[in-house]
């Protein structure tokens, strides 16, 4: 059974601290702004990671694909406002500088910290004002929140979930927060993802966990089709609230493996909600499909097509764009056997298009929340996928970006 944590976030697992402080990378967004960020565990802990696939990646991707290799981590230390891409040695050397500065803060080897960075490319990190954010900021148990906001770049809202499940009489918990509004689209990780459990997990479940869950929640969020360079997802578990250690195979695997999922989903959905200029988010089901790969292209596809989100900001149910979608997808497709519901209307049925009033449609789109489903009839695979609407906003927010 889980238990949703109220305001919860990444310091409410037992042994983390958290905390933001403001230095001035950052020039956008409203006040209080807050733009470094850093997290500590009170021991170390097993760490998995999963990252951009852009061949354009930043530094710290570089860095912390680097800490990994042994799977572990105490402190993770980030800022928003500038992503230290592209600037070649230099940008290693300021990652590197992070890590060493954090370190020292948090009293930990340098290769137990984790770096992350995002923001505008092509432009060095003020490393003065690095130095004196890690110098100012100060972790603790209510630093969540804190933490949250200070990783947000266009993000309107900070996004930060935690919950709490039990395995035979011992209680565990799982938190984690989340940044991304624009350059979003799947292809791991999409965004920003930073969670944390104070359950103790061995390192081949870790990361076994981490890569699957990543596949259900972050891949499948997309605002704009576009990925970023400095997309991180990470998972610290620091064994502080006891037991023996979970391991491939173990009754609480599964337990762990549905809280973890849950948060990472809440998150998901969060960050669709919220993408640049959106008013709506979208939520794309696909049943039905002959395999889970061909269910998550075509949820993929459709949550990511701008004519379909361009139809739900205009709340045009207009059966077409999302039929374009579905068959330029790449998923197997028999028309005859097809289904697609809009909202709570059945669209179209069996090759042909249903009976439908699309005016009532229309306004019943007109909603914080739009569902579309999908039914291809050739199998029992499924995926959902989220997404939000295109909307004016978008455009003005990144002709704007960095003038």
């Amino acid at each position: 059974m889980l238990e949703w944590i109220e305001d919860g976030g990444i310091a409410s697992p037992a042994g983390f601290s958290a905390g933001g402080v403001y230095t001035g990378v950052k020039t956008y967004g409203e006040q209080p702004r807050l733009d470094l960020g850093l997290l500590t565990s009170d021991r170390p802990c097993t760490a998995a990671g999963v990252f951009t696939q852009s061949t354009v990646p930043g530094a710290p991707v570089l860095l912390s694909r680097e800490h990994l290799t042994d799977g572990r981590a105490q402190a993770l230390v980030v800022n928003s406002g500038c992503s230290n891409v592209a600037m070649g040695a230099r940008g290693l050397r300021d990652a590197r500088t992070m890590a060493s500065l954090a370190a020292t803060k948090c009293g930990v080897d340098p290769r137990d910290v984790l770096v992350g960075s995002t923001g505008v490319i092509g432009r060095p990190l003020p490393m003065e004002n690095i130095e004196q954010g890690i110098a100012d900021v100060a972790p603790d148990r209510e630093g969540g929140a804190a933490f949250a906001r200070s990783i947000m770049t266009t993000d309107t809202v900070h996004k930060q979930r935690a919950a709490r499940f039990e395995v035979d009489g011992r209680s565990y918990t799982v938190g984690g927060v989340a940044k991304g509004s624009g350059m979003v689209h799947p292809d791991m990780a999409t965004v920003f993802c930073f969670m944390t459990t104070d359950a103790p997990v061995e390192l081949e479940l870790l990361r076994a966990l981490l890569r699957e869950v990543a596949d259900v929640s972050i891949n499948m969020v997309d605002v704009d089709m576009d990925t970023s360079t400095s997309d991180t997802m990470l998972l610290m578990a620091n064994g502080a609230a006891g037991g023996t250690p979970i391991a491939v195979g173990s009754p609480a695997a599964e337990a762990l493996h549905a809280a973890v999922e849950a948060v990472a989903i809440a998150l998901a959905r969060e960050l669709a909600r919220d993408g640049e200029g959106a008013r709506t988010l979208i939520e794309v089901e696909v049943i039905g499909a002959a395999d889970l790969e061909d269910a998550r292209r075509a949820a993929r596809t459709i949550s990511s097509s701008p004519l379909v989100k361009t139809m739900v900001t205009g709340c045009d149910p207009n059966l077409g764009r999302v039929m374009m979608a579905l068959g330029r997808s790449g998923a197997k497709v028999d028309v005859d056997r097809t289904s697609v519901f809009i909202g709570s209307s059945c669209a179209f049925r069996s090759g042909v298009p249903s009976d439908v009033d699309y005016a009532a449609l229309s306004k019943e789109m007109d909603a914080a929340e739009v569902s579309i489903r999908v039914d291809l009839g050739l199998g029992e695979a499924r995926a959902t996928a989220w997404g939000c609407d295109l909307t004016e906003g978008y455009v003005r927010i990144n002709a704007d970006y960095t003038t």
